[in-house]
């Protein structure tokens, strides 16, 4: 009889998978406070180009990243069909605007490989790697990294 503990050793992470244009990013659902539609956001003086603004969200005041501006590609036109991902790292709170959010998906560790070497330094800063899944490839977004705590608190 085989041994079915080895199966539950691997480490299983639950991803949300949205998306940016026609790409595909997802992040581990542990960050996710929760998924809400599009509010126009308050522009900041001064503040960083894919900071959109502040919303109030529920008598707190939440800064808005234009994900797409953040990863490089050109700047979201938001609609109503947008979506807003509150996420939390450590102490910071922060809305991700995406495109849309497409479903949620496990993937084990093993599942997910490394950033090409090719890529820009700033993709691997950004992306902890790639999936490979129903013939598409999903980046696994870092979101330590593409939140510093510093450049939020500018906002």
């Amino acid at each position: 009889m085989k041994d079915s503990t080895s199966n539950r050793s691997a480490k299983v992470s639950e991803l949300i998978a949205f998306n940016i244009g026609e790409q595909q990013f997802c992040l581990c659902t542990t960050s996710v406070r929760e998924i809400r539609g599009w509010t126009p956001a308050t522009p900041l003086p001064h503040a960083p180009e894919f900071v959109l603004g502040v919303v109030n969200l529920r008598g707190v005041v939440l800064p808005i990243v234009d994900l797409a501006v953040r990863l490089g590609f050109p700047p979201t036109q938001p609609t109503a069909r947008h979506a807003i991902i509150v996420v939390e790292v450590g102490a910071q709170v922060a809305g991700l605007l995406v495109d849309g959010v497409s479903d949620i998906f496990t993937a084990e560790e093993a599942q997910i490989q490394p950033t090409p070497e090719i890529a820009a330094e700033t993709a691997k800063l950004y992306l902890r790697g790639v999936i490979a899944m129903d013939g598409r490839l999903i980046g696994v977004i870092d979101i330590a990294n593409l939140l510093p705590a510093t450049e939020l608190a500018a906002a």
